[in-house]
């Protein structure tokens, strides 16, 4: 939203903003309360997610966690928890190019670099099943698109 409200600032500079041009703010305050009340869930139940998370994407590839004779699990832990705190204040925010711009292409970077895009993907996979656990269907249907997106950016 502020990258929206930034865009039609600039854009509608010295005029006024049409109907259509103002109906992303009648969308969002429409889910407003189902973005709040998703973003409390996933605050609450941030460990649980991420260590239910994790167990699965054990049970799939346990050398999922290991780069070479390097265990790294703590360092794929704390990435996990930064994207999903982010993806959590795009949902509140309804903003996933922020998401994508501060956050994504940078860490899809370093993935890259390090070559973990598979684990990636499947972490985003697995996060995307697990999520539909703590949130209603209304809740998921605004948060799993921008889990989507963490999965395509960083597991390609």
């Amino acid at each position: 939203m502020l990258s929206q409200l930034a865009r039609l600032s600039m854009e509608a500079d010295g005029r006024y903003a049409s109907a259509a041009e103002l109906q992303f703010l009648k969308d969002y305050f429409q889910s407003l309360n189902h973005r709040m009340s998703a973003y409390k869930k996933i605050q609450a139940s941030e460990k649980e997610i991420l260590s239910q998370v994790e167990a699965q994407m054990q049970s799939l590839d346990p050398s999922l966690f290991r780069r070479g004779s390097q265990d790294v699990t703590a360092k794929c832990r704390g990435d996990f928890a930064q994207v999903l705190r982010h993806s959590a204040a795009a949902l509140l925010m309804n903003d996933t190019e922020r998401l994508r711009d501060r956050l994504l292409l940078w860490l899809q970077t370093i993935l890259g670099a390090v070559q973990v895009k598979n684990s990636s993907a499947v972490t985003y996979d697995v996060m995307q099943k697990v999520i539909k656990q703590y949130l209603t269907a209304e809740e998921a249907s605004l948060f799993l698109p921008i889990l989507e997106i963490d999965r395509t950016l960083l597991g390609k």
